[in-house]
This record gives structure tokens, C-alpha cells and sequence, in this order.
């Protein structure tokens, strides 16, 4: 009996040392609502002790506005930890932070709870200076630079592509140049060659068997081209002699003295490739001579047919690569351009959305629109509510405004579209500063009269009273006109509907127009029609 009594006496100091161990206070129990207070946990721990303060969003139904990161105080072997959290709530009344849960090692420990009284802010409207309700004022639309980056893109990437067709351009010049010789005739090519090795300075610099192997490589492989001998694979000797019979054979008249010549250059060059012989610098330089003569006058004495001194085949060569070369450079520039301006569609599809795009850049169709989520507003005083595919843009006209007649108090004007779209709406309102009673066909006469100011031309007119099934009355006018498109000249055919409403202090003017031809557009203006509602003058 006394060792139980004993265990549960220590069991009972373990407890309350341990709940001691967990302090958490306030510091405000009445706050403004959106105002911050502060709850503090404060857990006194060994060092190897592991502690977990709670967290969420909510504590109770008081925000967590910010939860502090955990301080902690050393006092020798023992440690403090501070956990602090900022609090609100944004509607008035009593709230409880109920009792948390501090984790140590395992266990469990419960913090106090707190009762916190969130007062409303008092308004006194009485004492505060009040204003009329001020009217509708037009302010001017923020400059949208978008169309302006548009621009400077477009002319970058046309710059792109003019900088790449110059730079096509200039390394197929170069090419051609490198080339050309390819596409010369073989006493051109033979020529030029001896030129080029003049340039290299090869005997100037002491590599004078080199000098001599390109010298008699370039004369025979003039001679394969043009005389169509095996010289390249010859001796000198067989070279000479296989040289002597063609020209008889194929009778070209050229003199002994030149071959003997010829023949002497080749001796040279074959004592300097292989016994290592080194003629004197004026010899090199007739050794020179002697070949541009050589190949000069058998050239020359080269019998040819007219097509083989066209040299239509080189030329031929020379216009195909030239017409692959214009391509090339025009299409690769064309291509990068119009891959660059997808990537700017792209993106700024992508960054705008495709209902940026379709009204700034592509358009509405009418069958599109149709079958879109269509937008119900009100609009003008006496508002006039009606329902359609985009939202009616205010047109603001100071002129008018200021120009008002004296029983008129204000007007308004709301428009989609233009007369030469497939369909465009226009909504007038007139208020009056009295129940002036307003004669529906002078409306409809003046609003006719009026589509002259737009172009209309050949209008037709028929004239009704109009009433719908929901009991709503006033004039109709409909019929078709024609007007001139200023971009192609030609003219299109189009319907109109007029419908004038009026009630106590005001009138209403819906003009619906589209085009002939369009089925999608008429439907549209069908359900435009069926969605108007008038808001009467007694509920205003």
C-alpha cells in the first residue's frame, strides 16, 4: 500500500513539473477588427529535448497573419524557446484561442486557452460631410503601347531577315569567287592558276621544286581539258610525244619552235624535281613565260565549232547555280521571317489570350459569336437592357452634349461593329427633363434619313408598330440599302431593323444591321431583339 501510494505521489510531481514546463500568453484580449495581437508559447526544455509548436492557418477561427520563427535562450543546461504568432480577425465578436498542442519528445502538452474580443469599427455618418452621388464623368482610355512593341518586333524581324539576306548574299559572293575558276574555260582556269602561283612567291622563297611541280601540273591539266590527253599520269617524254601526234592527228597548227620550247620547260622542271638542280632566277622567270605563251598559242590554234566557243555548257553551269543561289538567299531569309513572326503569334497568344488576338488581329465571325456565352447589360437613361455577343462601347460626343435641346437632359450611344462589318449594333437613349410625349414615326423618319450620313444608298423602307410577346411596343422599320466598301470599291447588299421604344421621360433607338447574305448575322440580330427589356421610369 505505501509503494503505491508512493509511485503515484511521483507520478503527480512528473505531471506538474511537466506542465510547467509550457507558458503561452497575450499580449491584448481586445483588438479592431484587421488588427494584430500576439499569442506566445514559451517551452522550457532540456537541450536534447525535441520540441514541436503547432501550426496552421487558423487557430480556432482566429488567422494566423505571420508565425515567427522559434527563438531560444541558453541558461546553462536548460533552454527557452519562444514561438510567437501574430493574430486577427476581420469580423466583430468573442472568439476562444482554444487550447494547442506542444509536442515534447513524444508527449503531448496542452497550452491555455484565451478569450479575445474583436470590437467593430464605429462609423458616425451623422457628423461626416456628405456628397451627392456624382454623374457618369468620360475619362480617356490609358495609351496602350502594345501595337507599338508590335511594331518595333515586326520591324526587327524584318531586319533579321534582310541582316541574314546580306550575309547569304556576301558568302555565296565569296563562294563564287573561290569557285570561279571552276566554271572558267580550261585557258582561263589555266591562267588564272599561273597567277595565283605567281602570288605565292614560291621560288622567291627558296621551295623552287615546288614551284615547278604546281608550273607543269597546271599546263597538264590544261592539257587533259582541252586536248584530252592522259598528261597527268604521263611522263615528260611520253607527255611530249603524245603531244606531237595529237596535234597532227587533230590538226592544230602550231609552230616546232613552241613545242621544242615547251619541251625544253619540262626538261627544267624534271632536273629540279629530281636532281635536285636549281636554275638561275632569270630562268625561273622564262621558264614562266614560255608556258603562259605555250598554253596562249595552242589555245589559239585549237580548232573549234561555234557551240564550243560559247562555252554554252559553262555558262549553262554557271546560270544554274546562280538561279539556286537567288532562292537559297531569299528563301532562307523568308523563312527565318515568317518562323519569327509564328514565335511572336505564339506568344503573344499565349501572354494575351486568344480573345485578345481574335478582336484585335482576326475578328468575329458571326457564327463564332453566335455561339458563344453572349453578355446581358444595361444601358443609357431610360436604360434599355438587351443581350449580345460583345459589350456596347460608349461613344462619347462633347458637340452633342453641350449642344442638347432644352427639354432633352442627357443622351447616350452605344455601338458594336461598323456599317461595313457583317453586322454592327447601335443603341441610342434620350432622356427628357419632363414626360414630353415623343411621335414614334418621326424617330424612325429622322433615324432614315440619317443612314445617308453613313453611305447608305437605294434604301428601302417598310414601317410597322411593333410588339412583342412580352408586351413590349413601340416602332419598327426594316429594309435593306447598299453601301460602297472603300477598300475594293464594290457594293454590299445589306438589312437593316430599326425599332424605336418610348416611355415617360425618355426614348429608346436599337438599329440593327447585317449583311444580306449572312445567316449567322440575321440570327444574331434575331436574338439581340427577343432579349429587350426596358427598365420603366417609375422604378428609377
Amino acid at each position: 500500500m505505501l509503494k503505491n501510494i508512493r509511485l503515484l505521489f511521483c507520478l503527480l510531481l512528473t505531471s506538474i513539473a511537466f506542465s510547467q514546463s509550457i507558458q503561452s500568453t497575450v499580449d491584448s484580449t481586445q483588438i479592431k477588427i484587421g488588427s494584430q495581437f500576439n499569442l506566445t508559447i514559451k517551452a522550457n526544455v532540456s537541450q536534447k529535448d525535441k520540441v514541436v509548436f503547432p501550426e496552421g492557418q487558423f487557430f480556432g477561427q482566429l488567422e494566423i497573419l505571420e508565425s515567427y520563427p522559434v527563438d531560444s535562450i541558453k541558461n546553462n543546461d536548460k533552454l527557452e524557446l519562444i514561438k510567437k504568432y501574430g493574430l486577427t480577425q476581420f469580423d466583430s465578436g468573442q472568439y476562444i484561442i482554444p487550447p494547442l498542442q506542444v509536442i515534447i519528445n513524444n508527449k503531448t502538452v496542452r497550452t491555455d486557452s484565451f478569450a479575445i474580443v474583436v470590437n467593430p469599427v464605429v462609423v458616425d455618418t451623422l457628423k461626416q460631410q456628405m456628397y451627392d452621388i456624382k454623374s457618369i464623368i468620360t475619362v480617356e482610355k490609358p495609351t496602350d503601347y502594345f501595337w507599338l512593341y508590335v511594331l518595333l518586333g515586326l520591324i526587327a524581324i524584318i531586319g533579321i531577315g534582310i541582316l541574314a539576306y546580306y550575309f547569304i548574299k556576301k558568302k555565296q559572293i565569296k563562294k563564287n569567287e573561290e569557285d570561279e575558276i571552276l566554271f572558267a574555260s580550261p585557258i582561263e582556269k589555266a591562267l588564272s592558276q599561273l597567277q595565283n602561283l605567281e602570288g605565292k612567291e614560291l621560288w622567291q622563297k627558296g621551295e623552287t621544286k615546288a614551284y615547278y611541280s604546281e608550273l607543269t601540273d597546271i599546263t597538264r591539266y590544261y592539257l587533259e581539258e582541252a586536248v584530252e590527253i592522259h598528261a597527268m599520269e604521263s611522263t615528260s617524254n611520253e607527255l611530249f610525244q603524245t603531244l606531237k601526234s595529237t596535234i597532227k592527228k587533230r590538226k592544230i597548227k602550231l609552230s616546232q619552235d613552241i613545242l621544242e620550247k615547251f619541251k625544253k620547260v619540262m626538261s627544267n622542271a624534271d632536273l629540279v624535281k629530281f636532281a635536285k638542280s636549281k636554275p638561275l632566277d632569270f630562268e625561273i622567270e622564262n621558264d614562266k613565260k614560255m608556258v603562259d605563251s605555250f598554253l596562249i598559242s595552242l589555245d589559239k590554234a585549237i580548232p573549234r565549232t561555234d557551240e564550243e566557243k560559247e562555252n554554252l555548257f559553262t555558262e549553262e553551269l554557271k546560270r544554274k547555280r546562280n538561279r539556286s543561289q537567288k532562292l537559297k538567299r531569299i528563301f532562307i531569309p523568308l523563312s527565318l521571317v515568317l518562323f519569327l513572326v509564328i514565335l511572336g503569334g505564339v506568344f503573344i497568344g499565349i501572354s494575351k489570350g486568344t480573345d485578345y488576338i481574335r478582336e484585335n488581329w482576326l475578328g468575329h465571325n458571326a457564327k463564332s459569336l453566335l455561339n458563344e456565352e453572349w453578355v446581358s447589360s444595361e444601358y443609357g437613361d431610360p436604360a434599355i437592357i438587351i443581350s449580345t455577343p460583345k459589350v456596347l462601347k460608349r461613344v462619347s460626343d462633347e458637340r452633342i452634349q453641350t449642344n442638347l435641346p432644352a427639354h432633352v437632359k442627357a443622351t447616350a450611344k452605344f455601338t458594336y461593329g461598323s456599317v461595313l462589318d457583317n453586322f454592327s449594333i447601335t443603341l441610342n437613349t434620350t432622356a427628357y427633363k419632363d414626360t414630353t410625349t415623343v411621335d414614334l414615326s418621326r424617330v424612325v423618319e429622322y433615324d432614315l434619313k440619317n443612314m445617308e450620313s453613313f453611305g447608305a444608298k437605294n434604301i428601302t423602307v417598310k414601317e410597322e408598330d411593333y410588339e412583342d410577346p412580352k408586351g413590349l411596343t413601340g416602332k419598327k422599320a426594316f429594309g435593306s440599302f447598299t453601301v460602297t466598301n472603300p477598300i475594293d470599291k464594290e457594293n454590299q447588299q445589306m438589312n437593316y431593323e430599326l425599332y424605336v421604344f418610348s416611355q415617360p421621360g425618355g426614348v429608346q433607338e436599337l438599329f440593327l444591321i447585317y449583311k444580306n447574305d449572312d445567316e449567322y448575322a440575321k440570327q444574331i440580330m434575331e436574338r439581340v431583339i427577343t432579349s429587350v427589356e426596358l427598365r420603366k421610369t417609375a422604378e428609377k
